[in-house]
């Protein structure tokens, strides 16, 4: 018997058996005859797919609707603020549990990219999945989640820092995403609820941002009951979110004030907090610092530059002494293949003596 034919025999299922005393359902059409009690693992299996595929159907309609309603919740704010408040196409979805819009088109505002990611409904197992790890992991708790990225406009932030107030709840995974922050201390601040913790780099910083400017105060509006359930962090920055692998020149850092929210059961919950980015945008351009603290933050980002620049020559000073080795192997692999059998011994022999004795000189050395 050939391995085809052995490998088919095996993966061949047995043939069905029906028995001749059959008083189940049956249905009969000339020769066909349909008896539905002998196909009970197949009937489950179809089941368990129309199951699927119906979870999955809901799971995308859902968190579609729970976009747009958000959306839509916001579209009046953005119509106020943005000449172009929509993308051209409306709402932009990355598969099912990530959607898009970009605004432009505002004073001091270069761009809104308003970033929502919802969890995965739509695959069972994913859900699964994310319901089996909670059990496991007590800080795991993924949420459906609002990211509002405002590109500063050039001049619209006159000082280099980074500043947060973040929801204690949230430091933990704030500060393993967040490579910028690192820059910044944790601290609480009495004027503000004791959920909030404060991320800066110098208290001058804080106090600036946190002063009220005319009718407006920041302090209010995040001591608002109604907010706090689904507020994450609100921060400003003039260093990238992640590590870069080269120092960024001061004229090429994008500034960016980033509010993240917890989606709300109802979409309207978070609308007055998002009007009050704007106003908390434009103030950012009245802001003053004192000169002590402005040297203390350029000297911070000259020392930051400076490790990189030093991490990223050692790494090329790494590659190039791995690439000499690699080129060294191969030199030597050629010549040994073009030597007999007897030679290559010898030099195999000259070899493992010439490491012999290096590790004695070592040895001899740590003594």
């Amino acid at each position: 018997m050939s391995f085809l034919s052995t490998l088919l025999a095996g993966i061949t299922p047995p043939p069905v058996v029906t028995p001749e005393e059959y008083d189940g359902w049956e249905y009969r059409w000339k020769f066909f005859v349909f008896r539905p009690a002998t196909l009970k693992t197949e009937g489950y299996l179809a089941l368990g797919f129309l199951v699927y595929v119906l979870f999955t159907f809901y799971g995308i309609a859902r968190n579609s609707s729970k976009a747009k309603n958000w959306l839509n919740a916001h579209l009046p704010i953005y119509e106020r603020q943005f000449s172009k408040p929509q993308s051209k196409g409306g709402l932009i979805s990355d598969g099912y549990s990530d959607y898009f819009n970009f605004s432009t088109g505002r004073r001091n505002i270069a761009s809104l990219h308003s970033v929502l990611t919802l969890r995965p409904r739509h695959d069972l197992f994913q859900i699964l999945y994310q319901t089996l790890w909670t059990l496991i992991d007590l800080h795991y708790n993924p949420e459906d989640e609002v990211q509002l990225d405002f590109k500063l406009a050039p001049g619209a932030l006159p000082h280099d820092f980074v500043w947060a107030v973040v929801a204690k709840n949230d430091l933990l995974s704030v500060k393993k995403d967040r490579w910028d922050l690192t820059f910044t201390k944790t601290t609480d601040n009495p004027a503000l609820p004791p959920t909030l913790s404060v991320m800066s780099e110098f208290a001058d910083v804080t106090e600036s941002i946190l002063r009220p400017v005319g009718s407006f105060s920041i302090i209010e509006v995040l001591k608002d009951p109604k907010i706090q359930p689904y507020f994450r962090s609100l921060s400003v920055t003039d260093q990238p979110r992640t590590r870069p692998s080269v120092p960024v020149p001061a004229e090429n850092r994008e500034k960016h004030v980033i509010l993240n929210l917890r989606l709300p059961s109802n979409s309207a919950d978070t609308a007055s907090l998002v009007s009050s980015v704007f106003q908390f945008v434009d103030n950012l351009t009245k802001l003053n610092l004192r000169p002590e603290t402005k040297t203390k933050l350029k000297k911070a980002r000259e020392e930051t530059d400076k490790l990189i620049k030093e991490e990223e020559e050692k790494e090329a000073r790494e590659e190039q002494l791995d690439q000499k080795a690699a080129e060294k192997r191969k030199a030597r692999e050629e010549r040994m293949a073009k030597l007999s059998a007897a030679d290559q011994k010898k030099e195999l022999d000259r070899e493992r003596k010439r490491n012999m004795r290096k590790a004695q000189g070592k040895v001899a050395i740590r003594k």
